[in-house]
């Protein structure tokens, strides 16, 4: 098979993020720090930090916003080979305000996306020689759920994606402002039959698929339903705003094999958005880089994720080497340094 050009592609809206500094509200405060996020970005940044070679597909404004966000994708090592950049006058950027939380108050969330350049995109802009050129293909419920066009454009590229040879990696990401739990399983259901890599929290599959029984029962059934190679499922135990502890289980249908490891106790939240999203890089990473070791990508992912949740705004950052080490510390149960020298 020719080498493709690239490891991961995925579709994903690119949104600014408005945050007050500190543990300042919205409803109070003066100003607000300007970032780049989205959930798909998050992930194909995750990727590119560890060493693989990945770029997003997105639509953004041909404006000043739009080379800020460009700068940032650029910055992580993303391509923005597959970046359409809306001239039209009605242009704009998805945008959302967060506020963190500290115990008992819990962080907080304003969406202002709706009309965004991205709700309008379509298959068209786009070269056929895009679906030959990944190894995996990316996106979530998020994506799906944004507008009709979106729905239609996510879809049709996972099909051509597919029939291209590339693996299919599909986070449900369900968000209850973009739509109904009736609508997801609709969508998600069709698409499965696609999807290799599937990443599902216990929550989600109970409360939009309907599925019953402990989590470990749930995970393979989707593999006994669908030809889902992989399916991977979050654990999170939130103690407070500030303090998380972190695991997850993967399940390798081919070898009807579950993954576990003892979790990441008692993080220090500096910022959990996008800790779920390097979660997917990481888990991604992993399987891409070593040819489908599950064991690995879990290991990958639960310190991508647990690392994340400690570097303010929604991109990862630590590369390869960091977060090595921080996998090698968690499995070390003796002397642990206060710091790298």
């Amino acid at each position: 098979m020719r080498e493709k050009e690239f490891d991961l592609l995925a579709l994903g809206e690119i949104l600014l993020r408005l945050s007050p500094p500190n543990n300042e509200r919205i409803v109070r405060g003066d100003v607000f720090e300007k970032q780049v996020g989205g959930a798909e970005l998050n992930v194909v940044s995750g990727v590119s930090l560890l060493g693989l070679r990945s770029g997003i597909i997105s639509r953004i404004p041909d404006s000043s916003i739009g080379v800020f966000a460009k700068n940032k994708i650029r910055f992580c090592g993303v391509s923005d080979d597959y970046l359409v950049y809306d001239k039209s006058r009605n242009a704009r950027m998805g945008v959302y305000y967060y506020e963190n939380g500290a115990y008992p108050r819990k962080p907080g969330i304003v969406y202002d996306r709706q009309n965004s350049s991205m709700t309008r995109i379509s298959i068209e802009e786009y070269p056929d020689s895009l679906y030959e050129s990944a190894r995996c293909f990316h996106t979530s419920g998020i994506t799906l759920a944004l507008s009709p066009e979106c729905r239609k454009t996510g879809i049709q590229m996972i099909k051509k994606f597919k029939e291209h040879g590339a693996l299919i990696s599909f986070d449900v990401n369900f968000r209850g402002n973009l739509w109904t739990g009736a609508e997801a399983k609709e969508c998600i259901e069709g698409i499965l039959p696609y999807v290799d890599i599937f990443f599902c929290s216990e929550d989600t599959a109970r409360l939009t698929f309907g599925k019953e029984g402990d989590v470990k029962t749930i995970m393979k059934s989707f593999t006994e339903d669908y030809p889902v190679s992989v399916v991977a499922s979050t654990q999170r135990t939130v103690h407070s705003p500030k303090v998380h502890s972190f695991t997850s289980v993967i399940y390798d249908a081919k070898e009807d094999t579950y993954y576990e490891e003892r979790p990441y106790k008692n993080i220090e939240v500096v910022d959990r958005i996008g800790s779920g999203d390097a979660y997917v890089s990481g888990v991604l990473y992993g399987l891409l880089s070593e040819d489908g070791n599950c064991k690995r990508a879990l290991q990958y992912g639960n310190a991508r994720s647990a690392a994340k949740n400690t570097i303010p705004g929604d991109l990862p950052s630590l590369n390869l080497d960091e977060i090595n080490d921080i996998i090698e510390e968690h499995g070390n149960e003796g002397y642990h340094s206060e710091m790298k020298r």
